[in-house]
């Protein structure tokens, strides 16, 4: 008797440190321009309660807004293009456009609860600072709210069969994931700031 994998969630890491067209450097000055200069993003997250600072409801393309977002846009969509390829997405005439960009920065103890990403096809996000002690990302099995009668499992079961995988980056750490599988980011638990850029690919 044998058994086999089926109907297998993907998760994309790619270390873009040393990358053509990709700076960290560059990309944590932009974030910061944007936590300091932009009004809107600051005053959205003040009155949703956001525990740092997040440009996502922001007016305008985040790649109009410096030359570091425009060349991580670059980055972003050869690797989306990689990432289709592995899933076997057919997308006949279309292809994966890049619907959204914004920057996130995380104050001590702040986190994001669980989510998806409605109509987009690829989410997933550029880590550009995460200091000793800030989360990892949560990834929920996309089964977890089918499995009614099953028990826990094993400490040590392979990470394929656990309801949660928490994936730890690093500054310069790309993760990328199918934009229906919900995850989230448990309270920061470092003394400083994490910072990162999310997107959201769509298929037109």
């Amino acid at each position: 008797m044998t058994s086999r994998l089926l109907f297998a969630t993907r998760l994309y890491r790619a270390e873009l440190e040393g990358q053509r067209g990709f700076d960290l450097v560059d990309l944590a000055g932009a974030c910061a321009m944007m936590a300091a200069e932009d009004t809107a993003g600051r005053a959205w997250s003040k009155t949703n309660g956001y525990p740092g600072y997040t440009s996502y409801s922001s007016p305008g393309p985040l790649w109009t807004r410096a030359s570091a977002f425009a060349d991580l846009k670059t980055t972003l969509d050869r690797h989306a293009k990689a990432f289709a390829g592995e899933l076997g997405l057919d997308l006949a005439s279309g292809r994966l456009r890049l619907d959204s960009l914004w920057v996130n920065v995380l104050k001590a103890g702040g986190g994001h609860t669980g989510h998806i990403h409605p109509h987009s096809v690829i989410s997933g996000t550029v880590y550009v600072a995460v200091p000793p002690g800030a989360s990892a990302l949560k990834l929920e099995d996309p089964r977890l709210a089918m499995m009614m009668a099953a028990p826990m499992r094993k400490p040590d079961a392979p990470a394929d069969q656990q309801p949660f995988v928490y994936e730890t980056p690093a500054p310069g750490t790309l993760l990328m994931w199918e934009s229906w599988l919900r995850h989230e980011v448990p309270p920061n638990g470092a003394k400083t700031e994490r910072v990162s850029v999310s997107f959201n690919y769509g298929w037109r």
